[in-house]
């Protein structure tokens, strides 16, 4: 980062103005308890019935896709790389998702079913390729809101009634930013290849962070690095692998590395994600959000393919048309060497974002020249569709509530929704915990 260029510590959230502001919120919480959070896939296709892949529907409760994964490898006896999944689901929810296991020769009855307190296997069937990010249509979700009345119900329903007409802002949640909302801050120093930095934003201590890994990281800036990797929970599987590394006094830059790839490119992500964030903020503030502008990449929202805008295509009246309808939306960049960049003041404002993170062009493409296949760079649409809402108060064993339900498709984040629905008294009262 340049010298003159002071270190952006904007939140890397969407926090601007809500799309349904003369609405009230109806205030309260989520995720007070698992069951108040469900979550289901929308399969974008069903298994064959034969091939190399063992799909599995898995119902989990309070566990992140990456330890399911982990138990699921565990049970079949193969590498963690030989499980595949569609999307990642939240953490403190019931979700449900499906799985893919590499088992050559191998079907669902040559194994026992798995036994595990927090996970159950509804079904099982064999397909022909191994389940990859994206294979999915959606997720449904039914969330329930604690801490409000339940009368408060039909401000609920207005804001959800209004955002199936406008679309919701595809902004990324906080669980692609950590608990600490600095995951884009990895990123970012990987990309630079300061691997010092890396390590500090990682495991250092942060004052507004009181959970259950502070000694660990106290125990970290005293340099007690054997002391902190016995501190951190076992499920910190990045944080301990460089810690024990650090310990037997290896490199910074090999201890980063030897997290692996998908540990790293997550962090990228979330660099990525940060910006996409802002720009699409910019968007909301500007009044320009679900329009169309002369330079912007319009994106198919099935296809994911891009056209430009141009004056001459943004005054047919089938442009208009498909954008009313949500064939296709305005874009935002995921930042890379290889995306496909805007033109005009679109492009100069994606540009801005970018540099204001304290990365340059430059040195995204000497990133991709060293790694090809982590910063690739792609298009993402800057609203979605909401469909098939619904909204109920009542009350039970716990209290008043108001459920929320309704689908978004794939890549989209509930808890933009639930923002909106609401309205929290300050964008730092969490709605939603890291993955």
């Amino acid at each position: 980062m340049p010298a003159d260029q002071p270190e952006d510590r904007r939140s890397p959230l969407a926090s601007a103005a809500y799309l349904t502001a003369d609405v009230p919120g109806i205030g309260g919480v989520i995720k007070q308890r698992p069951e108040d959070f469900l979550v289901e896939e929308i399969p974008l296709y069903e298994p064959c019935g034969e091939g190399e892949h063992i799909y599995l529907m898995v119902e989990k409760r309070h566990m992140p896709t990456f330890e399911a994964m982990g138990v699921v490898a565990n049970h079949f006896g193969v590498r963690h790389e030989a499980v595949g999944y569609a999307g990642l689901k939240d953490k403190h929810a019931v979700t449900r998702q499906v799985l893919s296991v590499h088992a050559p020769g191998k079907r669902p009855e040559d194994f026992p079913m798995i036994q595990h307190d927090r996970m159950a296997v509804l079904w099982a069937d064999l397909h022909t390729n191994k389940l990859r990010q994206g294979h999915l249509k959606g997720n449904r979700f039914s969330i329930k809101v604690r801490s409000t009345d339940m009368s408060k119900a039909l401000h609920a329903k207005r804001v959800l009634d209004r955002l199936e007409r406008s679309g919701v802002p595809n902004a990324f949640g906080e669980q692609r930013f950590g608990a600490m909302l600095n995951n884009h801050l990895v990123g970012r120093e990987l990309i630079r290849g300061n691997f010092e930095r890396v390590i500090d934003i990682l495991l250092r201590p942060e004052p507004e962070h009181y959970g259950a890994h502070l000694e660990a990281r106290e125990l970290y800036a005293r340099g007690d690095h054997a002391g902190a990797y016995a501190a951190f929970p076992r499920t910190l599987h990045t944080e301990r692998t460089i810690l024990r590394l650090l310990a037997k006094g290896v490199e910074p830059k090999h201890a980063v590395r030897a997290a692996g790839v998908r540990a790293l490119s997550f962090y990228v992500s979330s660099w990525q994600s940060a910006i996409f964030n802002r720009v699409l903020e910019r968007r909301i503030t500007s009044g320009e959000f679900g329009s169309l502008l002369v330079g912007d990449l319009a994106m198919h929202v099935e296809s994911r393919n891009t056209f430009e805008v141009t004056a001459e295509e943004l005054a047919r009246e089938e442009t208009r048309a498909r954008l009313a309808s949500f064939e296709i939306s305005p874009s935002g960049p995921m930042w890379g060497a290889r995306m496909r960049r805007a033109a005009g003041d679109v492009d100069r404002v994606e540009l801005e974002e970018l540099e204001r993170s304290g990365v340059t062009l430059a040195q995204v493409e000497e990133f991709d020249s060293k790694t090809r296949d982590m910063i690739e760079g792609a298009r993402r649409p800057l609203r979605v569709r909401l469909t098939d809402a619904d909204v109920e108060g009542g009350i039970d064993e716990h209290g008043h509530y108001v459920r929320c339900v309704f689908d978004l498709p794939r890549g989209a984040f509930a808890t933009t929704v639930m923002r909106e629905v609401i309205k929290p008294p300050s964008d730092r009262q969490r709605l939603d915990d890291e993955d």
